[in-house]
């Protein structure tokens, strides 16, 4: 698929997995993300995949452990609350170091909130999605292009690292249609799966997918070793996009849907003269560090705008060691904010700026 589609982007999603050589899901219906699922549900059995809806998404998690041990791309995805119960299993995966991808279209929270788009997983993604010291790649679209492209990143950097990746994306996006090219990159130099369970035929030693170590010491060494993967992970693919920041007395950050709002409010703030410029980081973790301290170099302060009640302000104060105000504005419970809002917060800010 090769050509231009107009697609939602739940079902963008499911089309580039499909296109990057996924033939294997499992999952289990919730809205927003239902799509995924149905698409799956219709394309596998035609190119000889396994689409199964597991009795939960427990389940379903687990059954894409077992296939990522195969060495195979398997992916499951879900909703806010699906996805904390796939919490487990994600940690399990973690321990054993199997790639996969994970989709969380997100709704709003805690508890079974509402149906409407939300940010409020945000702290989930990238602090504590499972027991232990691990992190999950958690990759921010804005755009139904940019969760197809997603899509084909996430699973490379997955296998290259050997771990599970993350699209967190939200209600707005998964719902919403824009023309979509999905497109299989023409080359993908990833490394052998030597390690996956397919059998030796007695050419080389067992292959074991564990994550049990009862001897402290092994685990240690085993969770520092994984420390030292993941400062790699941070030091290489972080990624952000940065607008306007060269002269800009104030910083918009934003990820995922809301950077789209903001930028609507930034344009217009500029359209004013008010020195203003973005910041979206595109990968949650490893967060994009160094973009937020090379502009706090001349910004003067910050503001996040998120579908939630703050849950990337810590970020930004750690990213640019609190040199310089980081300010928030947010909706919750799966109200969007809208462009005139966050152009008053702007006005507001900048009137104190000095």
């Amino acid at each position: 698929m090769a050509e231009k589609v107009l697609m939602k982007g739940n079902e963008a999603m499911a089309e580039a997995a499909i296109q990057a050589g996924c033939l294997h899901f499992f999952g289990y219906p919730i809205t927003p993300q239902t799509e995924v699922a149905a698409y799956m549900s219709k394309r596998m059995p035609k190119i000889g995949g396994t689409f199964l809806q597991a009795e939960s998404e427990i389940a379903a998690i687990n059954m894409v452990l077992g296939a990522a041990s195969a060495g195979v791309r398997a992916m499951t995805s879900s909703s806010s609350p699906g996805i904390s119960l796939k919490s487990e299993g994600v940690s399990y995966m973690a321990g054993s170091d199997l790639p996969c991808l994970i989709i969380n279209v997100e709704r709003g929270g805690p508890g079974l909130g509402g149906i409407q788009p939300s940010q409020s997983d945000y702290w989930q993604a990238t602090r504590a999605l499972g027991h232990g010291d691990f992190q999950l790649i958690v990759l921010a679209p804005s755009t139904c292009q940019e969760m197809a492209d997603y899509v084909f990143k996430a699973f490379d950097l997955a296998d290259t690292y050997r771990i599970p990746a993350m699209i967190l994306a939200d209600g707005m996006l998964g719902q919403m249609m824009e023309p979509v090219i999905i497109k299989k990159p023409e080359n993908s130099n990833l490394p052998p799966k030597t390690w996956a369970t397919v059998g030796h035929e007695g050419k080389r030693p067992h292959n074991i997918v564990n994550s049990l170590y009862l001897t402290p010491s092994e685990l240690e060494d085993t969770n520092v070793e994984r420390f030292k993967r993941y400062d790699i992970v941070k030091a290489k693919e972080a990624m952000a996009e940065s607008l306007y920041t060269e002269d800009a007395d104030l910083i918009v950050t934003a990820f995922g849907a809301t950077s789209r709002i903001v930028k609507s409010a930034v344009k217009s703030a500029r359209a004013k003269g008010l020195k203003v410029g973005v910041i979206r980081p595109q990968t949650l973790w490893p967060f994009p560090v160094n973009v937020y301290k090379e502009a706090a170099k001349t910004a003067k302060a910050f503001l996040s705008v998120e579908m939630n009640m703050g849950q990337m302000v810590d970020d930004v104060k750690l990213a640019i060691e609190s040199a310089k105000p980081v300010y928030f504005f947010g909706r919750t419970g799966g109200v969007i904010p809208k462009p005139a809002e966050v152009l008053e917060q702007i006005e507001k800010i900048m009137g104190g700026v000095k």
